[in-house]
């Protein structure tokens, strides 16, 4: 049971530290201000290749669900996470990320009657204090759009995960379909949008036509696929505090490719987001969780087993 959990972590882990070279890869390699091509460039081609691989389409109500996901998973978390990336320095707009245990924490007492234990505001809270130490510590340099955007990408990312966890997967559907819904759905809503202020797509050398597809494949239809696992083993809130993992990865990215330094107050940041990430994996609720029965109304879950976080009916 603790190695399969700890398998189960470590694979779900590995979503947030591809995530954290996001920034590095936008801001050395894609052509500049282009954030929602780019964003567009990540979703529809990664959509499109896990569609073909699962060969599942959406059935009645999971076509209008598969939507609203892929809204709040994809088509705004890309474009306020590129327009954060283009804006600030990779650690920083990483780490704003890291309060998204917070959100979930929330979110979850609205949706699915989850009341965070104790614990879990304490590892929440210290994660948002560890983001704090490093934005104020570079608050000369901050760009308000660009904390905004990296905020609202958070908090869209935190409404996707907690109605992922609420409304699971149609019976007999992985979760390289449901991933693959999500991400053709938001690269479609994208789009438009992207032709609309954009324009054009840019003309792309090498590195940059190999930047968009380590977005494309390795970032994004692999990482997602991993992600979207994990929050159908665990629970939202376990999921969303492996978060910090991408403004670790990022500042080391920062620090040792990119030549950007690290103060002792920010790495005192990183390391608090660190430990609220491992606390994380061991939140208790004091509440039992509530689903929807036929009728649409709450109804208590029958089982639940909180060691592996998995909800078992």
């Amino acid at each position: 049971m603790a190695t399969s959990r700890a398998a189960l972590i470590t694979l779900t882990a590995l979503a947030p530290v591809s995530w954290g070279t996001t920034y590095a890869v936008t801001t050395e390699f894609l052509p500049p201000d282009r954030p929602l091509f780019t964003a567009l460039a990540r979703a529809l081609p990664a959509g499109l290749l896990l569609l073909a691989l699962a060969r599942v389409l959406p059935r009645g109500a999971w076509w209008w669900k598969a939507l609203v996901l892929g809204a709040l998973n994809i088509g705004a978390f890309f474009p306020l996470l590129f327009l954060s990336a283009y804006r600030l320095p990779g650690g920083l707009a990483a780490v704003v990320g890291s309060a998204g245990p917070l959100f979930v924490a929330g979110l979850s007492v609205l949706l699915l009657g989850q009341r965070p234990s104790a614990r879990t505001l304490v590892a929440g809270a210290v994660a948002a204090f560890g983001v704090s130490l490093v934005v104020l510590r570079a608050a000369g340099a901050l760009d308000t759009i660009g904390v905004l955007a990296a905020v609202a990408s958070t908090a869209s990312m935190s409404a996707g995960t907690v109605l992922t966890q609420r409304w699971g997967r149609p019976e007999g559907v992985g979760p390289l379909a449901l991933t693959g819904w999500q991400l053709t759905a938001g690269g479609l809503l994208i789009a438009p949008l992207a032709f609309l202020v954009e324009g054009a797509p840019p003309a792309l050398d090498g590195p940059a036509v190999g930047g968009y597809l380590y977005l494309a494949v390795a970032n994004t239809a692999v990482a997602y696929w991993l992600w979207f696992r994990g929050i159908g083993r665990m629970t939202a809130t376990q999921v969303t505090f492996l978060g910090p993992l991408s403004p670790l990865t990022a500042a080391v990215v920062g620090w040792a490719a990119l030549g950007q330094a690290l103060t002792p107050v920010q790495l005192v940041g990183m390391g608090l987001a660190f430990g609220a990430t491992v606390a994380g994996q061991f939140v208790t609720r004091t509440r039992t969780p509530r689903t929807l029965d036929r009728t649409g109304r709450n109804a208590p879950i029958e089982a639940m087993d909180v060691r592996d976080g998995a909800l078992r009916r």
